[in-house]
């Protein structure tokens, strides 16, 4: 890929620090002919050890999830984790993922980025709320588990109900107009720089 295609133009950045842990992460995101670029750094420590993970995402126009890639290092692990989604379903390091076949999105569980791609499909669809799989990695695994979510438009601007079925996890996200989320209570508080 050339480099204005991995790079493409800056929509704005998010900055998070971990709410209750070692933990931060910065994610990009961008516009490209294609569609759209996530680009992030996840950085924390946990029973592992310290990890340093980079991740890119790629969505067509309409933000869904084209593929993922994972890498870095996590104490003494290197991690290599490529992720495609298409025709064949969801493949994970060329395994496919059977689990997964009726997802929607890629959920990484290490960082709130993944949460920006059903929000901004939440907010072009005019709907008070949208119901979901994910495709989810929970990391450090190298598998692929179903996670349903349901997002919803609450009264206060920037505010949004988030549940999951399978975690039974529900709680008041407050996002910013990119669809980066800047708190996920108990987990992740969150600054967005927009581009000029």
């Amino acid at each position: 890929m050339s480099g204005k295609t991995m790079s493409g133009k800056t929509i704005a950045t998010c900055t998070w620090r971990a709410l209750g842990w070692d933990g931060d992460d910065t994610c990009r995101l961008a516009r490209v002919d294609q569609g759209w670029l996530l680009i992030g750094h996840a950085r924390f420590r946990d029973d592992l050890g310290y990890a340093a993970l980079d991740y890119t995402l790629r969505c067509d126009h309409d933000w869904h999830t084209i593929s993922a890639d994972v890498a870095g290092l996590h104490g003494d692990l290197e991690v290599r984790i490529r992720i495609t989604h298409g025709p064949e379903g969801w493949i994970l390091n060329g395994a496919v993922q059977p689990d997964v076949d009726a997802a929607d999105d890629i959920d990484l569980s290490f960082t709130p980025a993944t949460n920006l791609m059903p929000l901004r499909r939440l907010r072009a669809s005019g709907h008070f709320d949208i119901r979901l799989r994910a495709a989810w990695l929970r990391y450090p695994q190298a598998v692929l588990h179903p996670l349903d979510q349901t997002y919803g438009v609450l009264k206060e601007a920037g505010e949004i109900s988030y549940a999951s079925a399978q975690t039974g996890f529900a709680t008041t996200l407050e996002v910013d107009e990119t669809g980066f989320v800047t708190l996920y209570p108990g987990l992740w508080q969150g600054e967005v720089t927009h581009a000029a």
